[in-house]
């Protein structure tokens, strides 16, 4: 099967979100219910005018189509950073970075509106706060905004907007505050195995979601490059994750010039605007001289691709999670080539659960490398020990956010379900990742404590995590309005066998 190409039977177009939870797992009382209340709201007309909010989460997560886009008025433009939500008076997004043509990238604001209009009603065109705003997003219109780059979002989305209404009815909320919640009482009076079949159902639908925005970036650029773009931006993190999709992206250029693994890192780390100009002799020093001698000779050529510095955030960030060091391995990746047929190997093997991270850390590893296996970053010490250029952490990360929704959704759209099965198997089998204050967050709001033994796995995390957005980041301190306790009340009649459906009498969010 060519990896590149989607068959011609499109799974998520035909099915709704519903439809596919019901497809392939048709007892999920949890999505029953997200979808009477969580997706109460959504857009069901059949040109609906969204609200604002949703095309901020729109253009925040960038479900648009991102190659070959103009402005209303025919400039090319190249979305290299969204910018960071403002939740505050002034343009919606903050420090962007936007390129437009070949001229150099720019740093600036974005505002989003549903009309060029609203520059001006809005008053926004004599307000100060407005003036570093270099493109203004719309929803629809005609005629570009008086002094300001216009970008029309309408046409540019890469799924329906009422599926987008859908994933995003939950995200991008305030988390939930640090109190426990109404819900903890009648949780507490669940048993164990019922909890955890209440997670599990969560988690089917957080593994849908991931599955479905992987496949609509693989209508765009083919299964290989979505698995790319969304592996790197895994590996930014929180605050870079744009930047390295954006080197990501440049995927076909990288790889297409050369299989050479230094030739590849110089690249990377030039494109990305990495590279010191000084070092301390040693080692560090031959090191970077010999990336230099590669990217010297075809910075010129590609000036117009490099990041700006300002694109990244260095800020609080570990050694061990340095893009440099990513990158690097990244490159070794595009150098060997190997990556796609390792997974679909390790998928197609027949392992035992406590063994997965492992093996799964060994199909994504690449040859050592004689700079990065002694040295965190650049400006770091020898190290007395090789260091993991990825670790079975991120190998669990990668795993549950990208690479088993990605199998996943591989094998639903060639309709092979026995892998769809053995990567659903994984990925409810895998063991718990590293707890963060967001999971210890959700543990005291729903189930009144920290510390729980029900999380021995990452897809009881990912379903408290997806229960957290679904309900908590929907109510306040208090819990006022929140369907949720009653949900679990509902879910208790439903396992002693006396409901059968979803109490639409309970009021939905």
């Amino acid at each position: 099967m060519n990896i590149n190409l989607l068959p011609k039977l499109d799974f998520a177009r035909h099915c709704k979100e519903k439809q596919w939870i019901v497809l392939f797992w048709p007892n999920n009382f949890y999505e029953e219910w997200r979808q009477h209340g969580v997706a109460g709201g959504s857009l069901r007309d059949a040109d609906p005018t969204p609200p604002e909010k949703l095309l901020q989460q729109i253009w925040l997560h960038q479900r648009i189509h991102r190659d070959g886009i103009t402005t209303i008025d025919g400039q090319s433009v190249r979305i290299l950073h969204p910018g960071f939500w403002n939740h505050e008076a002034g343009p919606d997004f903050r420090n962007a970075i936007v390129q437009f043509g070949n001229d150099p990238p720019r740093v600036g604001s974005v505002e989003i509106d549903l009309s060029p209009s609203f520059w001006q009603s809005h008053g926004h065109e004599s307000n100060p706060r407005y003036r570093d705003v270099i493109l203004h997003v719309v929803w629809q219109g005609s005629k570009p905004t008086q002094g300001r780059a216009t970008l029309l979002l309408k046409p540019l989305l890469d799924a329906p907007l009422e599926e987008l209404a859908l994933w995003f009815a939950a995200e991008e909320l305030p988390g939930p505050q640090a109190s426990i919640g109404k819900c903890s009482a009648p949780l507490r009076n669940l048993k164990g195995e019922s909890i955890t079949e209440l997670l599990r159902q969560a988690a089917q639908v957080r593994l849908h979601r991931k599955a479905t925005q992987l496949q609509a970036r693989a209508r765009e650029t083919g299964w290989e490059q979505a698995l790319w773009e969304f592996a790197l931006s895994a590996l930014g993190y929180k605050h870079n994750r744009w930047p390295m999709r954006r080197l990501a992206e440049l995927n076909p250029w990288l790889s297409g010039n050369s299989k050479n693994p230094q030739s590849l890192e110089a690249r990377l780390l030039g494109l990305g605007n990495l590279l010191p100009r000084e070092s301390k002799a040693g080692s560090v020093h031959l090191h970077l001289r010999e990336l230099w001698d590669v990217w010297w000779r075809e910075a010129d050529a590609v000036r117009s691709l490099i990041l700006p510095r300002e694109s990244w955030c260095m800020a609080g960030l570990r050694p061990v999670n340095q893009p440099v060091r990513r990158l690097a391995l990244a490159a070794g990746w595009l150098a060997e080539g190997r990556m796609i047929p390792r997974l679909e190997r390790w998928l197609e093997q027949s392992l035992p659960d406590e063994a997965l991270p492992r093996t799964l850390e060994a199909a994504f590893a690449v040859a050592p490398h004689p700079f990065w296996q002694s040295h965190w970053t650049f400006r770091s010490s020898i190290q007395g020990t090789p260091q993991p250029m990825l670790g079975l952490t991120r190998a669990t990360d990668l795993a549950i956010n990208v690479v088993l929704p990605w199998l996943w959704m591989r094998a639903v759209a060639s309709q092979n379900d026995s892998l769809r099965r053995v990567a659903e198997h994984r990925y409810f089998a895998w063991p718990a990742s590293q707890d963060n204050a967001t999971l210890k967050l959700a543990r005291l709001r729903l189930l009144g404590e920290t510390k729980s033994a029900l999380f021995k796995t990452s897809s009881a995390q990912q379903g408290l995590l997806q229960i957290a957005q679904d309900f908590c980041n929907h109510s306040n301190a208090l819990c006022e309005g929140c369907p949720f306790p009653e949900l679990v009340q509902a879910w208790q009649v439903r396992l002693s066998g006396g409901v059968q459906s979803v109490d639409r009498s309970i009021t939905p969010l």
